[in-house]
């Protein structure tokens, strides 16, 4: 071990295991006594419900130094979080295994503790949060640390949830870049990046995701890794050739276009190392904020949510064994991304179901003695490659009954009615599943029948509980759902927005503009310019802008690091700000000792919307063409 890299961990012992990182700190601060700050007293608010929060991932997010007055602004700071999370996958396929809750404290003094100094005084908030890992002078600005017992007796609140089943994620009232990851969550509300921190966080806390940094203080190069082979998921010491030979690590994924930018190999760096370990992607959330997590990330993240949830909701009661004069059923979870499978076998054989959530056993003339019947739920999702991780709790569940011809089964009067259903409140997008779940009787299964303004459209095979609005090749418009209870007047309806947010861009003055017919337009610049993105959508909500350059990884648009407000700065060589750098035309550069050689010549901008139904809007581009001063 050199002395640098001891060095590093007498550093990281220091600091309690806090990780420094380019979007926060890990840690909290140590546990206070008391409980948390009544002010006019926390309230419990529902903000997404997408079942029973004993069956769903619960987020559990909290603001601290809003007073009464600026709850407000927390509210937004929230939606912002919320829509740039749903807009990352896989929160965005998943969003209907998560419940969102959040806990309203006003606190007496507006603001957090050492924000944005040491200098500064401390102020009487519900949560005590505080910048300088809780005002310690030999912690960093950045490290936001919040009072864990205070924001775990406000997490109690919400019935239902425990710490098996939730995320708290704190929100400081702050605009001051800041954050913290770890048991809890948390992140300066209205700083420009402060959003990306979220999905970045619940990386680690969730996933175990580790940071793909080449660094561990800012601006100074990690040294090289002299450690085993990691047991991260997404860091290396194989070659593509070692990978693809033991069929290890990210081997299925090797050679593919990454989703967030470049291809899926071997880059090296990470783990605050910056030479002699490599990652799959040049970047991803976990190295650079903006970017979206990779195939290998998001493949972790899918088995994390998953795991938090059971695949099947409810089924006919399998502790006993069952007649064969009666149907069988089960409720599974409905992704937003896609519905899951369900396989049925009769002592093994497979039946032709076709994805039916029921079946009839009298159909099937079962025999004398006693069957074995199982349903397997699954989740198909392209998102999972590995056979293990598909073959596991989280992504395959099976429910197993025993069925005797010679049992009778006792009928009894049953309500028909919906039991479950994609909320109704507020509208669906054109590009995900909606569903609705019935009740059930031992003699049929009740058939859901949808239509779309008014005209009837059929489910995938016999599932009629999903319904996948990408299958019907929605025009643009407004337009209804209905799903009615076949033989009664039982009728749900959704409003589907299928018109995304457009986006429009303004630049700074260029040298010269050229119009060439059949291209976009060009723009250029001997210098740095600035590009400033716009969304206006028909309905309520927040718009996540997004933008690539030369098709490398679709990146958030935040304004800029400093100020939200100013528009994205792009530059020849890049701009460096508390040791990373933003905003270098062409290939990019996350830190000062990447290669900052203009990439001078013609550039491809593509920008497009994600609004808060989810849908995804046309990217449109235009040129810019760097030429020397």
């Amino acid at each position: 071990m050199t002395s640098q890299r001891k060095g590093v961990r007498r550093a990281a012992a220091r600091l309690a295991a806090v990780c420094l990182l380019a979007v926060g700190l890990v840690g909290t601060t140590p546990a206070a006594a008391g409980t948390p700050t009544p002010g006019e007293g926390p309230t419990v608010v529902p903000v997404q419900t997408t079942g029973p929060a004993e069956r769903r991932f619960n987020l559990v997010f909290m603001g601290d130094g809003y007073t009464a007055a600026e709850m407000p602004a927390f509210r937004a700071d929230l939606e912002r979080h919320l829509n740039t999370l749903w807009s990352v996958e896989p929160f965005a396929s998943y969003r209907s295994y998560i419940n969102v809750w959040a806990v309203e404290v006003p606190s007496a003094e507006s603001g957090v503790d050492c924000d944005p100094g040491l200098g500064v005084p401390a102020r009487d908030t519900a949560l005590d949060m505080g910048f300088w890992g809780g005002c310690d002078p030999d912690s960093v600005q950045r490290l936001l640390t919040v009072d864990s017992r205070k924001a775990g007796a406000l997490a109690d609140l919400v019935p239902g949830t425990s710490r098996a089943n939730r995320q708290i994620v704190a929100l400081a009232h702050s605009d001051t870049y800041g954050g913290a990851g770890g048991s809890y969550a948390t992140a300066s509300g209205g700083n420009a990046l402060s959003s990306l921190i979220t999905p970045h966080e619940i990386g680690h806390s969730l996933g175990g995701l580790q940071d793909e940094y080449d660094y561990y203080a800012r601006g100074v190069p990690g040294g090289a890794y002299e450690g085993p082979e990691p047991s991260s998921a997404h860091h290396t010491l194989l070659t593509e050739e070692q990978m693809r030979e033991q069929r290890a690590k990210w081997w299925r994924w090797l050679g593919e276009e990454s989703e967030s930018g470049g291809v899926i190999g071997r880059h090296e760096g990470g783990m605050y190392s910056t030479k002699g370990v490599w990652r799959p992607s040049r970047h991803s959330l976990m190295k650079t904020l903006g970017y979206s997590f990779d195939q290998v990330e998001r493949e972790v993240m899918v088995r994390a949510i998953s795991a938090k949830v059971d695949l099947v909701q409810d089924h006919t009661p399998a502790t006993a064994p069952i007649g064969a004069d009666r149907t069988v059923w089960v409720d599974t979870l409905h992704p937003v991304g896609g519905a899951l499978s369900v396989t049925w076998k009769l002592d093994g054989r497979v039946l032709d179901t076709r994805g039916a959530r029921t079946v009839d056993l009298r159909r099937l003339r079962v025999s004398p003695g006693t069957h074995t019947l199982t349903a397997a739920v699954t989740d198909p999702t392209p998102f999972v490659r590995d056979p293990a991780v598909r073959a596991s709790a989280a992504l395959t569940r099976t429910v197993t009954w025993t069925v005797d011809p010679s049992l009778t089964t006792v009928r009894s009067p049953e309500a028909s009615g919906f039991t479950g259903h994609t909320p109704t409140g507020s509208p669906v997008g054109a590009r995900g599943v909606v569903h609705a779940d019935t009740t059930h009787t031992v003699d049929a299964t009740l058939a859901v029948r949808w239509r779309l303004d008014g005209r009837p459209v059929a489910t995938a095979g016999r599932n009629d509980r999903d319904l996948d609005l990408r299958s019907l090749r929605i025009t643009p418009g407004t337009h209804t759902l209905t799903a009615r209870l076949a033989g009664t007047d039982e009728e749900l309806s959704w409003t589907v927005d299928a018109r995304p947010a457009t986006a429009a861009y303004e630049l700074s003055e260029p040298l010269r503009t050229v119009r060439r017919p059949g291209r976009p337009v060009e723009y250029v610049y001997d210098g740095a310019f600035t590009m400033r993105l716009t969304a206006r959508d028909d309905r309520e909500g927040a718009v996540v802008s997004q933008f690539r350059v030369d098709g490398d990884g679709w990146y958030t648009y935040y304004g800029w690091p400093t100020d939200a407000s100013a528009p994205f700065r792009f530059s020849p060589g890049g701009t460096v700000i508390d040791g990373l750098v933003y905003g270098k035309l062409g290939r990019s550069r996350a830190v000062p000792w990447d290669d900052a050689t203009p990439d001078l010549g013609t550039h491809t901008v593509e920008y497009r919307t994600i609004d808060a139904a989810g849908n995804i809007g046309r990217a449109r581009s235009f040129l810019v063409t760097l030429v020397k001063p």
